[in-house]
C-alpha cells in the first residue's frame, strides 16, 4: 500500500500542472485563440479585441476585460469626457491622470461609460487595474481611508448590479476583508521578477519586498480566492528562465504569468499551450492568397497535422518579433525576392533566437543575392544551368512521382547540414543541393520539393515528412471536422443557380421542380438548398415566374430535411470589386432600382426568405453560400461574424483518378483580417462538367473525389455540393441521384451544412497542452472529434469521460461527449477493458458516466445504426428496442428500421 500511494503521490506531482489553474496577460492584437484557450483567467485589453470572432465567443466565459479605475491615460477614448474635478494628480511614469474614486459622478461615469458599453459588446468579465493610485495622492491616514471606503463600496457596487459579471483586481491589498465575496482573484505584480524605474527596467524582486507580499497573499489565499502573480522577463529571456520562476511560484500556491513589459507577448504560465500555428510569409502583391502555392499547397498538410497556417503578407510588415513565439515554425515562400535582404536576414536572425525554425520554398527570398545566405550556411553561385544527374536521395523522396533523372539547377552548396534530401551532380565535380534540412530549418529550392507536369503541381518530397522534420514539429492530437462518433460525416449544400432554368425533357417543368421532387422530397436525409434572391423576387429578373419560383423555393425550404440559405441577392461576380459596400452591376447580376450592399447580399436575402418562404416553427435560414469567386474579403467576413451568420464555399477540391494528386485538396479554409471563410468538402458539377458544357454526366466523378479524401488519408467529409440547374438535364439528374445513393450505402453521419461549418470554426481555435501521455484539449462547442494518427492508439475512456474510439486505417478517433474541455489519458490498452461507443450514424445529445453504467442519448437524421464495445458481464438496453440486434465477440451492433431517436444504457454487474 505504501509503494502505491508513493507512486500515485509521484503522478500527480508529475502530471499536476494539466489541472493546475493558469493566466495569461495579454495587451496585443489579434488574439491567438489556440495560444490562451487552456487558461483559467484570459486578461485582455478590450479596445484591442474583435468580441464578433468565433474565438471570442468561445472563450468569452474566461476572459476579462481590462478596465483602469482609478488613472486614466490620454490615448483612452474616454479620456475627453473626465470632468476636471475628477482629476487629482498625474502619475509621471506612466503619464497618466489619477483620478478621484470618492467622486460619486466619477463612479457613475466608470458603470455607464467604461464597464456597460463593454457589457453591451459581448464581454462578460472585467479586470480592474490601478486601484491603488489613490496612494499616490493620499497625505494623511484619514485620506487613505476615505479613498479605501470608497473602492470597497465601488466595487462590492459592481457585483451587485452585475452579479453575472466575474471580477479580477490588481493587488487592492487592503480591501479583501471587505469585497472578497465580490472578486473572483487578486492579481498582483513582480513577486520574483519585476520593474523597476521611470523606464521600467527589468529587475529582481528584494527578499524584503517578497516577505511584504507575502502577508497579504496569506490574506486573500486564507478567503479561498485564486492568487495571479504577474513577473515580467525580457522576451529573450522568456523560454530560458521563466520555467524555473514558475516553479517557484507554483510551490508558493500562486498562479503564475511570466511575460515581456509591454504585455504584447504571449506568456508563460502552469499550463502552456502547444503551438499549432505556422507562420506563412507570402508576396501578395502579387496575387491574392487564396490563389497562391502556398496556402494551396501547404495549408491542407498543416491542417491534417493539426497545425494552422497563419499566412502573412510579407510586403506589408515583418510581422513583429513579439508576436513570433506564438509559432510552431515559419516558412517563407515568395515568388520574387524580398526587396530588403538586409532587413529580412536581421529578421531570421531574431526568429532564430527565440528558438523557431524557418524552411525556405522556391528560393531563398533574395538572400542569395547577397551576402546573408552565406551567414546561414548556403553558399549559392547563378551559373550556366546544365542539366545534372541525381547523386543522392533521400527515402522521403518519390511521394506523388520520383525526382527527374536531371534537372537544370544553380549551384548550391549547404555547409550547415542536418539531411540532404535532394542532391545533383553537375559535371564531373560539382554538386547542387536542392533540399535539405538544417540546424535553423531547411529549404526546397524551386524543383526540390514540388514539380509541375502537364501543368499539376506534385510533390517530389513527402511534405507530411519534410515539414515534420525540417520545423521540429510535434505530433499532434488533431481536432477533426471530417468525422463524428465514427463515422465520416456527410452533407449536401445547393447553390441556388437556375431554379427557373426549363427541363430538357418536360419545358413545362422547371429545374427547381426536379430537385424538389427528385431529389429533397426522395433522399430524406438533410439537405441545404440556397436561392438567388434576384431570381426569384416579384421586382427581380423574372417577374412573370416570381410567383411560381418563391412557391418552389417555399415547398423546397418547408420539407422536414430542408433548412434554407441565400446564394446571395445580384450574385456578385469578384467579392474584390465591392468598394464603400458598393460594386458595378457589370460584376453581378443586374435589377432595377436595386441598391447594393453587403447587408441587401447576406442578412437582407436570409431576412426575406425567413420572412416570407419559412413558415413558423420550422428551421431559419443563417447561412451565405458564397458566389462568383467565392473570394470575399475582410469586409463581407466581418459582416456575417459581426450579424452571426454562417458562410461557406471556395476551396478547389477537385482530386480525381486522374489527377490524384494533393494539389487538389483544399483546405478547410481560409482567414481573412480575423475571419474565417469556411471551404466546401469537395467542388461541385460546374467543376466536373467543363463549366456545364458537357459531358453533364461528368458529377458522377465527385465519387472519385470522395474516395480520394477519405484513403488513405480522410483529408474531408462527403459534400455533396451543385446547383439547382442539375435538375435541368436527364444525364445531370441521374448523375446526382448516382452521387447520392453512393455515399448512402457509406459508412456516414448525414449532418445539415450549418452544423459542419461550426466544427470547422472549432479546428481553428482548439487550444491544447500535453505532458507525456496526457493532453489537455478544450474549446469544443460543436466539434465532437479528435484524431490519433496512429492505427490503434487509445485512450482511457473511462478517465478521459469521452464516448468512445473507432480505428480506421492508419487513423483512431476519438468521440467526445458535450463538454468543452478534456484532459485525454493515452493508454493503448485500458479501453480494451472498457465500454465505449465505436461509431454511430447519429448526435449524442446527452451522456452520463457512473461506475458500473453508461447511458446514451443519441438523436439523428436517418434510421439509427449504433456500435459498441461491451466487455464480459455487461448488457446493453435500449429504448425503443432495436429492429436487430448483432454481437461478435465484444462488438454489438445495433440497428434499427425507423427511429431516429434512442436512449442505450449499458449496465454491468
Amino acid at each position: 500500500m505504501r509503494f502505491i500511494y508513493i507512486f500515485l503521490l509521484f503522478t500527480s506531482l508529475l502530471f499536476g500542472s494539466l489541472k493546475d489553474k493558469s493566466a495569461i496577460v495579454y495587451y496585443g492584437s489579434n488574439i491567438s485563440y489556440p495560444m490562451v484557450g487552456i487558461h483559467d483567467y484570459i486578461i485582455i485589453q478590450p479596445d484591442l479585441t474583435n468580441v464578433y470572432t468565433h474565438g471570442f465567443k468561445t472563450y468569452k466565459d474566461k476572459i476579462y476585460a481590462y478596465v483602469s479605475i482609478g488613472e486614466i491615460h490620454p490615448h483612452i477614448k474616454e479620456y475627453k469626457l473626465i470632468k476636471p474635478s475628477w482629476v487629482l494628480s498625474e502619475n509621471k511614469a506612466w503619464k497618466s491622470k489619477v483620478l478621484d474614486i470618492k467622486n460619486r459622478e466619477y463612479q457613475e461615469f466608470i458603470f455607464k461609460k467604461m464597464i456597460e458599453p463593454l457589457l453591451k459588446k459581448g464581454f462578460k468579465n472585467f479586470f480592474f487595474d490601478t486601484l491603488d493610485s489613490y496612494q499616490l495622492v493620499s497625505k494623511t491616514k484619514k485620506q487613505r481611508e476615505e479613498n479605501r471606503v470608497a473602492l470597497v463600496k465601488f466595487i462590492n457596487e459592481f457585483h451587485k448590479r452585475y452579479p453575472d459579471s466575474k471580477l479580477i483586481i490588481n493587488r487592492g491589498f487592503e480591501l479583501i476583508d471587505d469585497i472578497h465575496n465580490s472578486i473572483e482573484a487578486v492579481l498582483f505584480e513582480s513577486y520574483y521578477k519585476g520593474l523597476r524605474g521611470v523606464n521600467l527596467e527589468y529587475s529582481d524582486v528584494s527578499d524584503n519586498d517578497r516577505a511584504w507580499l507575502d502577508i497579504y497573499i496569506d490574506k486573500i489565499k486564507s478567503y479561498g480566492i485564486d492568487v495571479i502573480s504577474l513577473d515580467y522577463l525580457d522576451l529573450k529571456d522568456i523560454n530560458s528562465k521563466a520555467p524555473q520562476v514558475i516553479e517557484k511560484l507554483k510551490q508558493r500556491g500562486l498562479i503564475p504569468v511570466v511575460s515581456n513589459r509591454e504585455l504584447n507577448s504571449y506568456g508563460l504560465s502552469s499550463k502552456n499551450p502547444v503551438k499549432r500555428e505556422i507562420l506563412i510569409l507570402i508576396d501578395e502583391n502579387v496575387i491574392d492568397k487564396m490563389y497562391q502555392t502556398a496556402h494551396l499547397y501547404t495549408s491542407t498538410i498543416f491542417e491534417y497535422m493539426g497545425y494552422i497556417s497563419d499566412i502573412k503578407n510579407i510586403q506589408q510588415e515583418l510581422p513583429k518579433i513579439e508576436t513570433i513565439n506564438k509559432y510552431a515554425g515559419v516558412i517563407i515562400w515568395l515568388k520574387r525576392d524580398y526587396n530588403n535582404p538586409k532587413k529580412l536576414y536581421r529578421w531570421i536572425e531574431q526568429v532564430k533566437q527565440l528558438g523557431k525554425k524557418i524552411v525556405f520554398m522556391n528560393n531563398f527570398a533574395g538572400l542569395e543575392n547577397s551576402k546573408y545566405l552565406k551567414k546561414l550556411g548556403i553558399k549559392y553561385k547563378q551559373i550556366d544551368r546544365k542539366r545534372g544527374s541525381i547523386l543522392y536521395k533521400d527515402k522521403m523522396v518519390g511521394f506523388e512521382v520520383d525526382a527527374p533523372t536531371s534537372m537544370l539547377s544553380d549551384k548550391i552548396k549547404v555547409k550547415d547540414v542536418k539531411k540532404n534530401i535532394l542532391v545533383y551532380k553537375l559535371g564531373k565535380k560539382k554538386k547542387t543541393t536542392l533540399s535539405a534540412i538544417t540546424s535553423w530549418g531547411g529549404f526546397c529550392y524551386e524543383n526540390g520539393c514540388l514539380t509541375e507536369i502537364d501543368q499539376d503541381n506534385l510533390w517530389i518530397v513527402d511534405p507530411f515528412k519534410f515539414f515534420t522534420q525540417a520545423l521540429d514539429l510535434k505530433e499532434l492530437i488533431v481536432p477533426d471536422p471530417t468525422t463524428e462518433n465514427g463515422k465520416r460525416l456527410m452533407f449536401s449544400h445547393i447553390d441556388g443557380d437556375g431554379i427557373m432554368n426549363r427541363v430538357e425533357a418536360s419545358k413545362n417543368k422547371l429545374s427547381g421542380d426536379v430537385i424538389l421532387n427528385e431529389i429533397l422530397k426522395k433522399y430524406k436525409i438533410p439537405h441545404s438548398v440556397s436561392v438567388i434572391g434576384a431570381e426569384i423576387d416579384k421586382n427581380g429578373l423574372y417577374p412573370k415566374l416570381s410567383n411560381r419560383l418563391q412557391k418552389i423555393a417555399k415547398d423546397m425550404f418547408n420539407l422536414p430535411n430542408v433548412e434554407g440559405a441565400t446564394h446571395t441577392f445580384t450574385h456578385p461576380f469578384f467579392w474584390a470589386k465591392i468598394k464603400n459596400d458598393n460594386l458595378d452591376p457589370k460584376y453581378r447580376l443586374k435589377v432595377k432600382n436595386y441598391k447594393f450592399s453587403i447587408e441587401n447580399e447576406t442578412k437582407g436575402s436570409l431576412d426575406f426568405i425567413n420572412k416570407h418562404l419559412i413558415k413558423k416553427g420550422h428551421k431559419k435560414a443563417n447561412t451565405v453560400f458564397w458566389s462568383g469567386d467565392c473570394a470575399p474579403r475582410v469586409n463581407a467576413l466581418e459582416y456575417l461574424y459581426k450579424n452571426s451568420i454562417l458562410n461557406i464555399n471556395g476551396g478547389d477540391t477537385t482530386i480525381t483518378n486522374n489527377n490524384p494528386w494533393l494539389s487538389f485538396i483544399a483546405p478547410f479554409g481560409i482567414k481573412r483580417g480575423e475571419f474565417y471563410q469556411i471551404y466546401t468538402g469537395a467542388q461541385n458539377e460546374n467543376i466536373y462538367t467543363n463549366e456545364w458544357l458537357g459531358p453533364f454526366w461528368g458529377f458522377k466523378k465527385v465519387v472519385q473525389t470522395f474516395k480520394l479524401t477519405d484513403k488513405p488519408r480522410r483529408f474531408k467529409p462527403i459534400d455533396i455540393y451543385y446547383h439547382l440547374y442539375s435538375g435541368s438535364k436527364m444525364a445531370s439528374l441521374r448523375a446526382l441521384k448516382y452521387v447520392f445513393d453512393w455515399a448512402l450505402k457509406q459508412d456516414v453521419m448525414p449532418i445539415f451544412t450549418s452544423e459542419y461549418i461550426p466544427k470547422v470554426m472549432d479546428v481553428y481555435d482548439v487550444s491544447m497542452a500535453n505532458e507525456e501521455n496526457r493532453w489537455l484539449i478544450t474549446g469544443f462547442k460543436d466539434l465532437k472529434t479528435v484524431r490519433i494518427e496512429k492505427k490503434d492508439a487509445g485512450v482511457d475512456v473511462d478517465r478521459s469521460k469521452v464516448l468512445g474510439i473507432k480505428h480506421f486505417l492508419n487513423h483512431t478517433y476519438i468521440s467526445l461527449a458535450d463538454k468543452d474541455s478534456y484532459i485525454l489519458y493515452l493508454d493503448n490498452e485500458k479501453y480494451k477493458d472498457q465500454n465505449y461507443l465505436i461509431s454511430s450514424n447519429a448526435k449524442v445529445t446527452k451522456y452520463k458516466q457512473s461506475n458500473k453504467s453508461k447511458t446514451f442519448y443519441f438523436d439523428g437524421y436517418v434510421a439509427l445504426n449504433i456500435e459498441f464495445h461491451i466487455v464480459d458481464g455487461c448488457q446493453v438496453f435500449a429504448y425503443p428496442k432495436y429492429f436487430k440486434y448483432k454481437k461478435d465477440k465484444n462488438i454489438v451492433t445495433l440497428d434499427y428500421k425507423k427511429s431516429k431517436k434512442a436512449k442505450i444504457e449499458i449496465k454491468c454487474k
